[in-house]
């Protein structure tokens, strides 16, 4: 069993303190449109980040690259993976497959998803972000794209009932500028955007970061580039034997949060479940037991 590779983005990151001026510049501009900065010449990358070509050469150096190229070729890497098809990750992982039950590979690769991501997961992060969808005075907006809808619809279904001012977005773009219309500066906008990235969530957490509103992200390690918007980002492994990627990992930091958030104000949290509850029974929802 192998650890995921750290990404180039995690590597600059790693090393920033480090870098002399110059090659905090590079490392900014390339982290600014990751990974498409980089993939250009050295000369162009240099021109692009305002330093000399040297200076790329002697970064990528310190970073870890043997050199220019195979710097370069880590980013190519980076791309091929974050565009693959569900065709694609299933064919990868097909011509690869030992002969054991897809139940024991598929738990092998979860575990050890949780256990890699729980390993880097900050968890000042997840205490602030907690902090932050348990400040009523907030309202928190949820969203996802074509399959993390779901774990949006997920999240907001939970913090609906633990909490007022909760709003889960469509999939559908043209009902987000009304959405927008609604948020004001210290708002929450919780974002799930996995590998194949949607441009439109990105241009949505753009806007309203620059509203004023807070965003926290639910992303991969190859990470979204929602991300340079984000003030709060949770970077989830996801591979697995499948030709889709594994939201299990996503949903035990959702649901852990989700925990957080209502232990945190738990006589609030029991009134509104009490009065819910009610309103069940008034509409007869639910089959009461015998």
């Amino acid at each position: 069993m192998t650890n995921t590779p750290k990404t180039v983005s995690d590597v600059i990151r790693a090393h920033f303190d480090g870098l002399t001026r110059a090659e905090r510049q590079l490392a900014e501009s390339l982290l600014d449109n990751y990974p498409v900065s980089g993939l250009g010449s050295i000369t162009t990358v240099a021109e692009n980040a305002g330093v000399s070509t040297p200076t790329v050469a002697r970064m990528v150096q310190k970073l870890g690259y043997k050199g220019y190229p195979e710097f370069q070729a880590h980013l190519h890497h980076e791309l091929e993976a974050t565009l693959s098809s569900p065709i694609a990750k299933h064919d990868r992982w097909a011509s690869n497959a030992p002969g054991t039950h897809i139940l024991n590979r598929f738990a092998e690769a979860v575990m050890n998803n949780m256990r890699q991501t729980l390993s880097e997961l900050d968890t000042a992060t997840f205490d602030e972000v907690a902090k932050l969808l348990a400040d009523r005075k907030r309202s928190i907006y949820f969203v996802g794209g074509r399959i993390t809808g779901a774990l949006a619809e997920y999240f907001f279904a939970h913090m609906q009932v633990i909490r007022p001012k909760t709003t889960l977005m469509s999939s559908n773009t043209s009902a987000w500028p009304q959405h927008m219309l609604n948020m004001s500066a210290g708002d929450v906008l919780v974002i799930f955007d996995i590998r194949r990235y949607e441009d439109d969530i990105a241009t949505l957490a753009n806007v309203a970061r620059a509203g004023g509103v807070t965003i926290v992200l639910f992303t991969d390690h190859w990470t979204s580039p929602v991300e340079k918007y984000a003030q709060h980002s949770f970077k989830v492994q996801i591979e697995a034997p499948s030709a889709w990627d594994s939201s299990v990992v996503t949903l035990f930091v959702v649901e852990a949060l989700i925990e957080a958030v209502q232990s945190s104000a738990w006589d609030e949290t029991r009134e509104r479940m009490n009065t819910l509850e009610g309103l069940f029974e008034q509409a007869r929802l639910f089959r009461k037991p015998r």
